[in-house]
């Protein structure tokens, strides 16, 4: 890595870090809130367990076990989504967040499904990017991760390939299957620019085999953008 990767990769993490910090303020005293998954969302948990320690009091929902050990860590108390199916704030990350609609791609960090439950029963979904990740179209830079039930995943590959998919089984770094906390496989599926990405959403709900996708329609509230001039915040575009 040369020096100007390097300066790039630490600015992007900076930016994510101011973004993170500006999202986590949102956070009010007794609120149960919901920690997402990934790299993003472990820049909100740090920024929260901050707040907690200087005497914040809030409930956590955790989206993957990953962000449950860090809240532990960082003694966040955590909860179930069965104890508190209604949820005030979900804080989370995104791979891409389409500018307007404010639709997203989710699912890298491969705890979606978690993720998507989490949302639904919020009533404030805040999500945090750096400008890297806004698209005018869903699909543009990020595969669509679709959560699969293992057994006879390949039929179930064919059915998305059929809907103008190239799936891609996503491996460890070790090579051996990644399987989510839920147990599924996940199929990395390149659309290339979705042109609609709710009769996309309707298609893959239909495919037997998917237990859940990564597009999440019509769920966010707000999105946290974090770059070189500064943090700013996104809401739906209205007509």
């Amino acid at each position: 890595m040369d020096d100007s990767q390097r300066n790039s990769v630490e600015s992007i993490g900076k930016f994510k870090e101011e973004a993170a910090e500006s999202a986590a303020a949102l956070v009010e005293d007794g609120m149960v809130i919901g920690l997402g998954s990934g790299t993003t969302a472990t820049l909100l948990v740090a920024a929260i367990g901050k707040r907690v320690k200087e005497g914040l009091h809030v409930v956590g929902v955790s989206t993957s076990e990953q962000t449950a050990a860090q809240a532990r860590q960082l003694n966040i108390p955590l909860s179930t989504l069965a104890q508190n199916p209604q949820i005030d704030l979900a804080l989370d990350g995104a791979d891409e967040v389409e500018l307007g609609t404010l639709n997203l791609i989710k699912g890298g960090g491969g705890n979606l499904l978690r993720e998507k439950l989490v949302a639904v029963a919020s009533a404030r979904f805040v999500i945090v990017v750096d400008d890297r990740k806004l698209v005018e179209k869903l699909g543009s830079r990020s595969p669509l991760a679709v959560d699969v039930v293992p057994f006879g995943w390949q039929t179930t590959a064919q059915r998305l390939r059929e809907l103008g998919a190239i799936p891609t089984l996503r491996l460890q770094s070790n090579g051996q299957t990644f399987v989510t906390d839920g147990g599924q496989y996940i199929l990395d599926c390149a659309f290339h620019p979705i042109q609609s990405a709710s009769a996309l959403a309707t298609k893959l709900d239909s495919v037997v085999g998917v237990v859940e996708h990564g597009l999440f329609i019509g769920l966010t509230t707000e999105v946290v953008v974090g770059g070189a001039d500064g943090v700013k915040i996104l809401r739906q575009a209205t007509d």
